[in-house]
């Protein structure tokens, strides 16, 4: 099964996404020189991007990761963020980057920083691969985005839907007739 097969366009494709990776990576360096950076990877989503990510920024630093849940297997949010996996470092005076595939509803996003500066770090910024400006319940903005899109359902480059489609090297829309 070609899993390109299952969308309707391709919004980025590996080279697109790659070379603005590689200018994401060499912003945050210029911005976090002489800071106690931490990067902080939203499971699973995020894990293809953080990891294309952190290889581009030339600073020493330390990661962790996260894993929250508001979706499911759902192609909309229920609302409610549940923690599944909390960091194992501390946050307590390091400046946390939040690496995030999407910035959808802004609920999640919304809810980590608020529980990181609750923990005291020196700064909580956020660098997710896709901003939905359209998708927003809470007013929330990236500080670092990658690419804004539609409001469609995306997937490819770590997004999923029901678990499948990460594996794709591009992002895409998600063709409805696969989730309606």
């Amino acid at each position: 099964m070609n899993l390109h097969q299952d969308t309707c366009m391709v919004l980025f494709d590996q080279e697109t996404i790659a070379k603005r990776v590689a200018e994401l990576g060499r912003q945050i360096t210029r911005d976090y020189q002489g800071k106690n950076l931490l990067m902080i990877c939203t499971l699973r989503g995020a894990s293809v991007f953080f990891c294309d990510l952190i290889r581009h920024i030339d600073l020493p630093l330390k990661i962790d990761f996260i894993a929250t849940s508001s979706y499911g297997c759902s192609t909309t949010t229920s609302g409610e963020v549940r923690m599944i996996k909390d960091t194992s470092e501390s946050v307590k005076g390091k400046d946390v980057v939040i690496v995030e595939d999407i910035i959808d509803s802004g609920l999640t996003l919304s809810f980590l920083k608020k529980m990181f500066e609750a923990r005291e770090a020196a700064s909580v910024k956020v660098c997710t691969m896709l901003d939905k400006p359209e998708g927003r319940k809470v007013d929330f903005k990236g500080d670092y985005v990658g690419f804004e899109v539609p409001n469609a359902f995306v997937v490819g480059y770590g997004l999923d839907y029901a678990e499948k489609y990460r594996n794709l090297p591009d992002v895409c829309v998600l063709d409805p007739k696969i989730y309606s």
